[in-house]
């Protein structure tokens, strides 16, 4: 028999519960036990250790915020618990805000806006981000995903689409946006398509402000003024505008 729908109240509350559950494990594991980095330490300006657990103290009350939302609507929802797989629904949506959290955190925190890193003294500090990115953001998601179908068996394949979903939603976003070139360098590497010709290439660097310090095999680079637009290139031909060779090149634009 098929499970009754269940309340957009107990649907969020599992969303906001896992959300600050997220927020919590990074707060208290992060900041205070390992103490790898605090909310805002690369952040110019904030000041000593004082100020840093001021601002850490802030975002664990913002956390409380957002529990005591999911507790209230978890609160409002409670005779939903008589329904079949009420609690697997609810851990299942749990499990999905706890890894949006960590997912948010990693695009917003560790890329955009570069408040922080997970392990700030690390040689390598990028490989500790998307560790923590895929190991406790997407995993958690997807599984809760899953789970969230198996609370209701007639939508099994439904929510596997929505898997689907998401990571293909995930490729869409995350192309386009590292391809971008670098925003704070003055110099990149240029792979233009196969065909042009040197002088469309030289071409399209002037337009776009640059001048080409060397080439080879249609792999330029290129430095600009102040003025310059690196961006400009792509619409003259350009695939790839990044400042390394490797294909993890393309995530240039953040900050690794």
């Amino acid at each position: 028999m098929k499970s009754a729908p269940v309340s957009k109240k107990l649907d969020w509350a599992g969303y906001f519960l896992g959300f600050g559950l997220g927020g919590f494990f990074d707060g208290i594991l992060l900041h205070q036990i390992l103490q790898w980095h605090h909310l805002l330490s690369l952040v110019e300006g904030v000041g000593d250790i004082r100020n840093q657990v001021v601002f850490d103290g802030l975002f664990h009350a913002l956390m409380y915020l957002i529990a005591a939302i999911g507790l209230f609507l978890l609160w409002q929802s409670r005779k939903e618990f008589a329904g079949p797989k009420a609690g697997l629904f609810l851990f299942a949506n749990v499990l999905i805000g706890f890894g949006a959290w960590h997912i948010t955190d990693s695009i917003l925190s560790h890329w955009v806006l570069g408040i922080h890193r997970i392990k700030l003294d690390s040689p390598n500090p990028l490989l500790w981000d998307l560790i923590w990115f895929f190991v406790l953001g997407l995993v958690p998601l997807i599984i809760g995903i899953i789970l969230r179908g198996r609370s209701d068996p007639g939508n099994v394949f439904r929510h596997g689409g929505i898997v689907a979903a998401v990571i293909a939603a995930a490729v869409l976003v995350s192309g386009p946006w590292a391809a971008r070139s670098p925003v704070d360098n003055k110099t990149a590497i240029a792979v233009f398509r196969p065909g042009m010709s040197d002088g469309q290439i030289w071409n399209a660097v002037i337009r776009s402000g640059g001048v080409v310090m060397w080439q080879s095999r249609g792999v330029y680079a290129v430095a600009w003024n102040e003025s310059g637009r690196a961006n400009s290139l792509y619409r003259d031909g350009a695939m790839l505008v990044s400042n390394s060779f490797l294909g993890a090149g393309c995530l240039a634009w953040a900050k690794i």
